[in-house]
């Protein structure tokens, strides 16, 4: 269950101030709130404590773009969220202060990125090369951190600071070797153990910087806590782990699970989604399904295989129905064939094929289908 003063607004005069400063003259007050800590009563623009977290896409939400042309802003946002990383984890291993000014202002545009359109941001920082694994990590889960902090209805002074600990969530990382981080083999017990102290190295990064508040500061020291009290460094259980937190643990596993390592291939999105809801007592259940209204059962870039046989990669979702996204379908494998890629829209009440089950990218070890939801094409009848 959640707390429904997680959901508390901030001050008034929040938006007037940068979003990660805690404040001397209300910082008690709103950290008691956004931590989960005693706030004895809660504003009148609190959520309902009944209303569950997916509630809040009955909402209004704002007009989206159209998903190609967002994926040109995206691309370029990408490559700029991956340059301010670099720098942000280099100024951490030297010692220097964290530029939050700037970082601050990243958040911002991703977030605005999201609201234009989640599926391109999100989907774009899935896909990550070996070497730059650690830094795209840290923006796919800021996105994936700010579209579920839209999905439950967090404030939006809540959620720019959501979007900022999900960039900062891995900063503990710069004190682990990368011969560690990035070995091809299985870790040593020894190796296991240092890596698990990345969440205590960031806490002390952060605290040691004045102005970052205290809910980035939990999430980075908090991200691997499980619900069932077996994760680490403090075997938190329940909701002794900040809501906060429970959101970063979803989006920190599905974004690890999905992207290619040095000792693991990246699981094809929908598998991963239907693996992760297996894992009982990993995740917040609340949490979870709101996270599925982000990135869908089907997510973008996930092969699935259609009752007509054909299979094809998710390119956009349906806002409306997470059972009939936008396929592109290329391949007819009774035939064992290629086909020019076709767009169907399986929304479309004269579409009567459906998706009847997921493709592990392993079964078939197809190439470049991650280009094919990126291609620009229109919807046609079978």
């Amino acid at each position: 269950m959640l707390k429904c003063h997680e959901f508390c607004q901030a001050a008034p005069d929040s938006e007037a101030r940068p979003f990660w400063r805690d404040r001397p003259t209300h910082s008690e007050l709103e950290v008691d709130c956004v931590m989960g800590c005693a706030s004895e009563t809660p504003d009148s623009s609190v959520l309902s404590a009944s209303a569950s977290p997916h509630d809040a896409s009955s909402s209004p939400q704002p007009p989206r773009i159209a998903m190609n042309d967002e994926l040109v802003a995206a691309r370029s946002l990408c490559a700029k969220s991956r340059a301010a990383v670099v720098e942000m984890f280099r100024h951490a291993r030297m010692g220097r202060a964290l530029e939050l000014e700037s970082i601050g202002a990243l958040v911002d545009d991703i977030s605005s990125s999201i609201s234009r359109h989640p599926d391109a941001f999100i989907s774009l920082a899935r896909l990550k090369s070996l070497d730059d694994y650690t830094y795209m990590h840290s923006v796919a889960v800021c996105a994936l951190m700010i579209a579920l902090g839209n999905q439950l209805g967090l404030p939006e002074a809540l959620i720019r600071r959501v979007g900022l600990a999900g960039l900062l969530h891995d900063i503990g990382k710069m004190a682990i070797p990368g011969a560690v981080l990035n070995k091809p083999g299985r870790l040593t017990d020894e190796e296991l153990q240092l890596v698990r102290t990345h969440p205590l190295e960031g806490e002390k990064t952060l605290s040691a910087t004045s102005q970052v508040c205290e809910m980035v500061v939990d999430v980075c020291l908090h991200h691997h806590e499980r619900f069932d009290g077996q994760g680490y460094p403090h075997q938190l259980a329940g909701e002794q782990i900040s809501l906060f937190s429970r959101m970063a643990a979803v989006c920190d596993v599905y974004d690890a699970i999905t992207s290619d390592r040095a000792y693991n291939e990246g699981w094809d999105p929908a598998v991963a989604v239907q693996k992760m809801s297996s894992w009982e007592g990993h995740f917040d259940d609340e949490v979870f399904r709101a996270f599925l209204k982000c990135v869908g059962i089907y997510p973008v870039g996930s092969l699935v295989q259609l009752k007509s046989g054909r299979i094809g990669v998710v390119v956009e979702q349906n806002s409306h129905s997470l059972l009939t996204p936008k396929v592109k379908l290329f391949y007819v494998p009774v035939l064992n064939v290629h086909i020019t890629p076709k767009l169907v829209d399986l929304s479309d009440p004269l579409q009567k094929d459906r998706i009847c089950t997921r493709v592990p990218v392993q079964r078939y070890r197809f190439k470049d289908t991650d280009l094919l939801w990126q291609e620009e094409s229109k919807p046609q009848q079978s």
